[in-house]
Parts: C-alpha cells; structure tokens; sequence
C-alpha cells in the first residue's frame, strides 16, 4: 500500500529527492557525486550549463503519471515528464515537460499540477538538461 498510516507527519523517500533536485534547480552548483538523482551537480560535468533535472513518477502499481500539456478543456495530449517546482512537505508542485525526441530538446509547458508524494512509489530521473523559459 502507498500511504502508510504510521508514518504521521514524515514524508517518503520521493518527497525527499524532489525537495534535493528543487534546490540544486534553485542554486545550481557544482561538485561531485554518484550518478543518482541526488548528485549535486547538473549534466556530466559541472562545466555545463543546465538548469533541469527531469523526472518521471510511477505510482504504486507501476504506472508512470501522466498530466495533460495544456490546461485547456478536452486536452488529450499528455506528458510524463516533469520539473520539480517547490516541494512543501509531503506536495510538490511540477511543471509538465515535453518531449522532442528529433531534436532531444524539452520543452517547458503552463501546465502545472501538485502531487501527494505519499501516492508515488518510484521516481525515474532522466538526463540534465536545459529548459528554456524556467
């Protein structure tokens, strides 16, 4: 089950790398670690400029989230690609991401949503990137 009742107030795991890739977003800066979603430097080496750490999240059952790109009504385009916003306890706020695979570019859409990370049982992260506009 994803939410454990014991837990009181504490958060999960997924809450705590989220609230990690939201500060090294906020104050990019390099330094050296394991290849995790918690190494504290963006892209390859801490030479380049990027300012994402993409992420994917699956729920309890193994099925990766996926959000509408827009917030127009009837919107059936989706993305499972997200950026880390703000993290407030156990909510993040992440921005939709999309996805240009010919030109391996992402793409910062307006479309935002808020997630229970209690409700999410694995985080995928994907290579750094820049993302215009964020």
């Amino acid at each position: 089950m994803c939410n454990d009742s014991n837990s009181g107030s504490k958060c999960n795991c997924i809450a705590e790398i989220l609230k990690v890739i939201n500060i090294l977003q906020c104050e990019v800066c390099p330094d050296t670690c394991l290849e995790t979603c918690t190494r504290a430097y963006f892209g390859p080496s801490s030479s380049v400029d990027f300012n994402t750490r993409p992420v994917t999240l699956y729920t309890c059952n193994g099925t990766p989230i996926a959000i509408p790109i827009s917030n127009t009504p009837g919107e059936t385009t989706t993305s499972n690609i997200f950026r880390v916003e703000k993290v407030d306890g156990c909510c993040a706020t992440l921005r939709v991401l999309t996805y240009d695979a010919a030109t391996t570019t992402y793409t910062a859409t307006n479309s935002f949503f808020t997630v229970n990370t209690d409700c999410c049982c694995s985080i995928k992260c994907l290579a750094d990137t820049y993302v215009e506009g964020v």
